[in-house]
Formats: C-alpha cells, sequence, structure tokens
C-alpha cells in the first residue's frame, strides 16, 4: 500500500481498538468480555486493595494510573501542557480503597474513558502528535489491563 491513509479509516480503527481494550470486545484481540471494564466488574474493593507481590501495585493503582495516564494526554491534546508529570505519584499514595473509592475510581474510569472517545471522534486535525497519543492511551491502557488480568490469576 503505497501513499497516505484516509483520515476516516484511521479514526475508525482507532476507535474500534478503544472500545474493544474499554468496553466491547470485537474479537481483534481480546476475547469474548475481557475488556477493562467487564474485567473491573468481576474486582471487589477488597480484591482492588492487594498489591499482587512485594514490589507490585494493587488493581486500583493500576486503575488510578489509567486516568492520570489519560487525563495528562487530556491536557497536553487540549490546552498544549508540555509540563512534567509524576508518574510515581499513583503507585507511591494509592493501595487500599473502600467500597465507595473502588466504585469511584471505575467510574471516574469510564468517564476518562468516554471523553477519549469523543475527543477522537471529533479530532478535525490528525498529525504526528495526535495521532502518537490517541494510539498511546490504547496500548498503554491495553498494557495495565494486561497486569489486571494477570494478578486476577493470582487474586482469584
Amino acid at each position: 500500500m503505497s501513499g497516505p491513509i484516509e483520515q476516516e479509516h484511521f479514526v475508525n480503527n482507532l476507535l474500534q481498538f478503544l472500545d474493544e481494550t474499554f468496553d466491547n470486545t470485537h474479537g481483534i484481540y481480546l476475547d469474548k468480555d475481557t475488556s477493562l471494564f467487564r474485567t473491573l466488574d468481576t474486582v471487589s474493593a477488597r480484591e482492588a486493595s492487594i498489591p499482587v507481590g512485594g514490589k507490585c501495585a494493587s488493581l486500583a493503582a493500576q486503575v488510578a494510573h489509567v486516568i492520570y495516564y489519560i487525563e495528562s494526554f487530556e491536557r497536553f491534546a487540549l490546552q498544549g501542557d508540555e509540563s512534567p508529570r509524576d508518574w510515581g505519584y499513583i503507585w507511591r499514595t494509592v493501595e487500599k480503597v473502600t467500597d465507595e473509592e473502588w466504585e469511584d475510581y471505575k467510574s471516574k474510569l469510564r468517564d476518562a474513558y468516554g471523553r477519549m472517545d469523543s475527543l477522537f471522534r471529533n479530532n478535525p486535525m490528525w498529525n504526528e502528535d495526535t495521532i502518537g497519543g490517541a494510539l498511546s492511551v490504547v496500548v498503554h491502557t491495553a498494557y495495565h489491563l494486561g497486569e489486571i488480568r494477570q494478578a486476577l490469576c493470582t487474586l482469584k
């Protein structure tokens, strides 16, 4: 294939990968019902609070980190904010959660996903930065989905 790709093709594929990672499996790369939201629906606050191993984060921290990553990308994409991020902050501060806190994290994650979906659908101009950022949101979240699913093998 030569020549530029059509923006519509890129966006359609991006949105399918985003949806599969977060919400609805299409069979692109996940097994049925293994998206992030479906996975988190099976996790209690007690389970989300258990660090998996001596130096590993809890599942609650994994979710908080994904939210932080998405919000960082939003600040970059919408405001041009390139200020340094404290990527270790979540890992140092989030571990145990109550039932209410766990539900709040899952709700914030769903909201962040909704904002990303809207941002990607309505972006009139794709360039190297926005393409890379959009792909990083999907890939980064998929990585943490894998971490969470692997941890659940130990926790359950």
